[in-house]
């Protein structure tokens, strides 16, 4: 069935996706604050799993998720489930506006990654999107004028873990259908993460466990709303959409957690957000952005 394009509905979807992604940075935080991350993780992927099985029934059924591309989810999983635990352990780390605005640079290392593995080529536009990303960082962490804190390192590589998930799947966005990319990151990941979690096993609080529940349902579905929303707008009305996570974290993080936002972040989140906007308006020009699931 054609969908109509509709902004409405997209912002919709977008408002769904945002939600989930700041609850999930507010309720990942509480979480650790008793749990490890690896079983976090894994709660989440199990958890998620269930929540998911009526769009896969939706969708044909166990039998509908079968595919003849598994190393490329199980590569692609590889990376997103280490840029997932790190984001994860920076959340306890370091402001959450300022974990959002240095996630920012993901675009960047995808642009890199698109260059080296994908043989796109690296316009101005895309040099210019790298460029402010870099400054922006070195803005919000400033080396040599303050000390860098490891959780802002720790975020910066689950930006460049997320680079890697990106351009992966990017190629599998091709062949398999959203529900599908969703349910072998959940299985895999719940693979991945099993041995690890049992290790640090410890059954959670009652005050802790609603927390993870609402861990495994945002993050599962805010792929979901950000898939949806593509559906019915194109990721030039869409995108800069999922740029008011800054402010917005920002404002939870403000109201929630008493967090300050310093000039430094305020201007180093403008940079990155500027040149993903310059990339993302050249790139409207060119042809038009197929969905990606991070």
């Amino acid at each position: 069935m054609e969908v109509q394009p509709s902004n409405i509905r997209a912002a919709f979807w977008m408002t769904g996706s945002l939600a989930a992604i700041i609850l999930m940075a507010v309720s990942g935080r509480e979480a650790s604050r008793e749990l490890d991350v690896f079983q976090i993780m894994e709660m989440r992927s199990l958890i998620g799993l269930a929540m998911l099985y009526p769009l896969i029934r939706s969708s044909g059924g166990f039998k509908a998720m079968k595919t003849s591309r598994i190393w490329q989810h199980l590569g692609r999983n590889t990376a997103h489930y280490a840029g997932q635990f790190a984001w994860l352990m920076a959340l306890s780390m370091i402001p959450l506006a300022q974990l959002i605005a240095i996630e920012f640079t993901t675009p960047a290392w995808t642009a890199v990654m698109a260059v080296a593995f994908l043989g796109e080529r690296l316009n101005i536009w895309r040099t210019l999107t790298i460029l402010l990303g870099i400054i922006g960082v070195v803005i919000i962490v400033r080396p040599g004028i303050s000390t860098i804190e490891i959780g802002q390192l720790i975020v910066l590589g689950a930006a460049f873990t997320f680079g890697i998930s990106f351009t992966m799947v990017k190629s599998l966005t091709r062949t398999e259908s959203v529900v599908k990319i969703i349910f072998w990151m959940l299985v895999i990941q719940s693979g991945i993460g099993l041995l690890p979690a049992l290790y640090v096993w410890q059954w959670p609080s009652l005050q802790i466990m609603p927390w993870v529940i609402i861990i495994a349902f945002t993050g599962t579905f805010s792929h979901f709303c950000m898939a949806k929303a593509l559906l019915y707008a194109d990721a030039t009305v869409v995108i800069p959409m999922d740029f008011l996570r800054v402010p917005l974290t920002a404002v939870v993080g403000w109201l929630v957690y008493s967090e300050r936002i310093d000039v430094y972040t305020a201007i180093g989140a403008a940079l990155i957000l500027s040149g993903n906007l310059l990339n993302l308006k050249n790139r409207s020009r060119a042809e038009p952005v197929k969905p990606t699931i991070a």
